[in-house]
């Protein structure tokens, strides 16, 4: 297929692109590099620089389809600059679909989040808990997914939103370089390499195994799969909504265990309040994913951390003990 990734210089998107050369699609990567990365593009894509806002003028009616990455995905900027989000996110992707619709480009797989969801009561979450999110980033990517259902509607468009819980891990030369960073095994890794003395942990006295916040994790690898089975399963006329994770969550301390264990770093922490907000538990079911999609998780805690690790001493040009093999290797399953 010929293919169009908005937002595939960034981690998810780069990634995800890569695979899709991999496999033997034709891909145009759209990106106005404002948080991506120019050598994140992969290698065998095409590259055009610009907004998302841009589209129609790349898209033609040779494309086969479109998978959307490009957001502002900040949540507490979303609670200072609202209308950043909502320019970005809701009237970037109209300007794509409005596009699309002129091209005759009917098929889509779009990068939602769990963020959609807010903090609720009951775990696993499935796509019928009730969306209820509790900041404008979240409320953005709902709105966008509202708009793909009444496009697909109302204009035959088939279109597929994945909802990804936290996302870790990296593939070769593809891993996260968010600025800032916010999550939480990258800010691990910073410390077992040196870059800040300590970790802080907020709050250990949640009603959990262990007191610290239970989250889903899910290598990126294992995402990016999920995206090539999405636009197989895309149908015209229907708005698939699928949740991504792993139906099994890490406490803090058990990613803290994870990193210690692959780096060989003692880690210290500085244990901290509870941040206002943040739920005990956020565990996604993935059933849906699996029926639809044929989609499970293949790759372990263990195997985020290692890539991840792996990937962060490559960047920095140190030999790493860890190899690329660990991306592809299959082992047990298991946010920030």
């Amino acid at each position: 297929m010929k293919l169009l990734v908005v937002g595939g210089a960034g981690y998810i998107g780069g990634i995800v692109g890569a695979l899709l050369v991999e496999a033997g699609h034709d891909v145009t990567v759209l990106d106005d590099l404002s948080t991506g990365h120019l050598d994140g593009v992969p290698d065998g894509a095409s590259f055009v620089q610009a907004g998302v806002d841009r589209a129609a003028e790349v898209l033609d009616g040779s494309y086969d389809g479109v998978l959307h990455f490009a957001a502002k995905s900040l949540v507490a900027e979303s609670v200072q600059k609202p209308d950043l989000y909502w320019r970005t996110n809701v009237g970037g992707t109209l300007a794509l679909l409005d596009a699309m619709r002129e091209h005759g480009v009917r098929r889509i797989v779009f990068s939602s989040t769990a963020a959609t969801y807010g903090a609720p009561a009951t775990m696993p979450i499935t796509e019928d808990t009730p969306p209820v999110p509790t900041n404008p980033y979240g409320a953005s990517k709902l709105a966008v997914d509202r708009m793909l259902e009444g496009e697909a509607r109302a204009y035959d468009l088939a279109a597929v939103s994945l909802r990804y819980f936290n996302v870790a891990g990296a593939y070769g030369r593809y891993g996260e370089r968010h600025d800032p960073e916010t999550h939480l095994i990258p800010n691990l890794l910073a410390v077992a390499a040196g870059e800040v003395p300590h970790a802080r942990v907020f709050g250990t006295d949640y009603p959990t195994r262990d007191g610290t916040a239970v989250r889903d994790y899910l290598h990126v690898v294992d995402l990016a799969d999920a995206h090539l089975r999405a636009l197989d399963a895309a149908t015209p006329g229907r708005h698939l909504v699928c949740n991504l994770g792993t139906s099994a969550g890490s406490t803090v301390r058990e990613v803290l265990d994870a990193v210690r264990r692959i780096t060989g770093h003692a880690v210290p922490v500085v244990e901290s309040p509870r941040r206002p907000g943040d739920p005990p538990s956020l565990v996604a079911s993935y059933d849906r994913a699996r029926t639809e999609l044929g989609w499970s998780p293949q790759r372990s805690l263990d195997s985020m951390v290692a890539d991840a690790w792996a990937f962060r001493q490559r960047r920095a040009g140190i030999g790493s003990t860890y190899n690329d093999s660990t991306n592809k290797a299959t082992s047990e399953g298991g946010q920030q």
